[in-house]
């Protein structure tokens, strides 16, 4: 046995192990879908390079996509976002790919849009990073796999922003960088979430951190400013609500001073 073919052995051995942890036999059954052959092989791939170095258990478990926590070649906690061939919503997938001109001309095999789908999200993080806003950082992508920084202490993760209380002046500063973030998108990423509410907030130390940015879409989306009014309607009732603080107004606002700035 080589090598290479022993250190292939070695990582799937690792993922078989985690398998069999595992308890509840609907999660076992949802891994089996997302551990097939070419997953482990392109897992397999990114082990080799050196950004994963082990895998752990699940930090989430939806129709779209399993995260799991991973470690990195420097023993950084890392986080692994396989998105699901065989149960994401393809369509729907297409509906934000088809308007988006860096990746209108996707079309073909369920594989081929979520591949898309994929690269798309690793690409709007890096664009959302590059213009300030807080992200989880992207470290790479391949397939239907996209590592990126676990946010949190250690392996736990940071908790969503509707999972957490927060002080009067707190909730005023979350509310307003969460705003200046919109604003960021829109004026210097050319980006809308297009699905951000409290749902894809993180809460983590005393910020608030944006995620889930595989449907963000750029300005040219025909369908952006209806987006962008949807993201602005949900913060401002998510603050309102909660903490009575805020204003679709007043993020309005932001977005304008964030265009003249």
């Amino acid at each position: 046995m080589t090598e290479e073919s022993k250190r292939q052995r070695q990582f799937e051995a690792k993922i078989d192990l985690m398998r069999e942890r595992t308890k509840d036999s609907d999660d076992l059954k949802v891994q089996d879908e997302v551990f097939d052959r070419r997953a482990l092989m392109d897992l397999y791939a990114l082990a080799n390079k050196g950004v994963i170095s082990s895998l752990g258990g699940a930090v989430s478990t939806g129709k779209e996509a399993n995260i799991f926590r991973a470690k990195g070649g420097d023993d950084e906690d890392l986080a692994v976002k396989i998105y699901r061939i065989n149960t994401s919503n393809f369509k729907a997938m297409q509906n934000y790919l088809l308007g988006d001109p860096r990746f209108g001309s996707i079309k073909g095999t369920k594989r081929a849009v979520i591949v898309a789908w994929t690269r798309k999200e690793f690409r709007n993080l890096n664009r959302a990073e590059e213009v300030g806003v807080k992200v989880p950082h992207p470290i790479a992508m391949r397939e239907n796999i996209l590592v990126m920084e676990m946010v949190g202490s250690g392996e736990a993760p940071a908790p969503q922003m509707r999972d957490v209380t927060l002080e009067p002046k707190e909730a005023e500063l979350a509310f307003e960088k969460t705003a200046e973030y919109v604003s960021l998108l829109y004026n210097r990423a050319n980006l809308v979430h297009a699905d951000l509410s409290e749902f894809n907030i993180l809460y983590h130390e005393r910020e608030p951190v944006i995620i889930d940015m595989g449907q963000s879409v750029t300005l040219e989306h025909p369908m952006a400013r209806d987006f962008l009014e949807r993201d602005i309607s949900n913060l401002a009732r998510y603050f309102k609500k909660r903490y009575a603080i805020g204003s679709e107004e007043a993020i309005k606002e932001k977005i304008r001073a964030g265009k003249d700035g």
